[in-house]
């Protein structure tokens, strides 16, 4: 793996003015969120991210052809790469446009917002799952309802008393696992980026796409906009009742999950943000 440091401000503004082929470096500001790129805005149009590995840089141009794929399916905004090239042996960067708006944490959709989602849903499970396999795109591992059913009903039990959830025992749904679909797969509200009017700006990071249970993508949405309107989003697109309620089954499992291991100390995610998620997916 490359070093961070080897990021300085000027070594990256020294690349991509090369990429952009502009005759003065860009200015830049660091991202400062964590994970597996490191990330600059770039003169407010761009965002540039530079993967720390070789695994990381195949992911990254997997995602550029992935989204390539996508638009010629949906006109929902996903970011495009301008320019790319290698910072490190091995460790790719691209310069991507990039998508004004609000997190989807802090900004809601409005009604308008929400069929855009369901417009690229409807768009995902258009696409044939061979021409995404050809993109390198993996399986996603299927789900074990009752074991993770049983799972989420032991920190069901452990949070009871303490913080705001069911008190009724946990049943998974009643569902055959359905077709594999090209998924987003980590559709949380920080990968939604909405404008001040509530309209859908774009959908970030597609680095962990995979061909999935759809109930993936509506557990996602559920833990961003909400149970009710995540079932209503995958119902307008094209998905089965069954799907829809599985996708918030799998959500409502998922957030007791993660809340438990938090406050067992098993993790440092937000404990704000992972409260707010539960809420959301145990809406309805």
């Amino acid at each position: 793996m490359a070093s961070p440091d080897e990021l300085t401000a000027d070594h990256v503004a020294t690349l991509i003015q090369s990429a952009l082929e502009t005759d003065r470096p860009p200015r830049l500001s660091p991202i400062g969120e964590g994970g597996e790129h490191h990330s600059w805005w770039v003169d407010d149009r761009y965002v540039a991210r530079f993967a720390p590995d070789e695994a990381a840089s195949l992911r990254q141009r997997r995602e550029l052809a992935l989204r390539d794929l996508i638009r010629t399916r949906t006109d929902v905004p996903l970011p495009r790469s301008v320019a790319h090239g290698r910072w490190a042996p091995g460790c790719g960067f691209t310069v991507d446009t990039r998508l004004h708006g609000t997190s989807g944490e802090r900004q809601a959709l409005s009604t308008a917002g929400r069929k855009q989602l369901a417009a690229l849903l409807r768009a995902l499970r258009s696409i044939p799952v061979a021409d995404a396999a050809a993109l390198d795109v993996p399986a996603g591992q299927p789900i074990e309802w009752e074991r993770l059913a049983a799972c989420a009903e032991q920190a069901r039990l452990r949070l009871l008393g303490t913080e705001a959830v069911a008190a009724t025992p946990l049943r998974p749904p009643l569902q055959e696992t359905a077709p594999p679909v090209l998924a987003h797969a980590d559709l949380k509200g920080e990968h939604l980026m909405v404008r001040s009017d509530g309209a859908l700006a774009g959908v970030l990071d597609w680095a962990d796409a995979e061909l999935a249970d759809p109930a993936r993508d509506v557990a996602g949405l559920a833990i961003s906009v909400g149970a009710p309107a995540a079932a209503q989003i995958a119902i307008e697109a094209g998905h089965t009742h069954a799907t829809a309620l599985a996708g918030v089954f799998l959500a409502r499992c998922e957030t007791l999950l993660r809340l438990d291991e938090r406050l067992r100390d098993a993790s440092d995610s937000p404990l704000p943000l992972l409260r707010a998620q539960t809420a959301r997916a145990w809406q309805g």
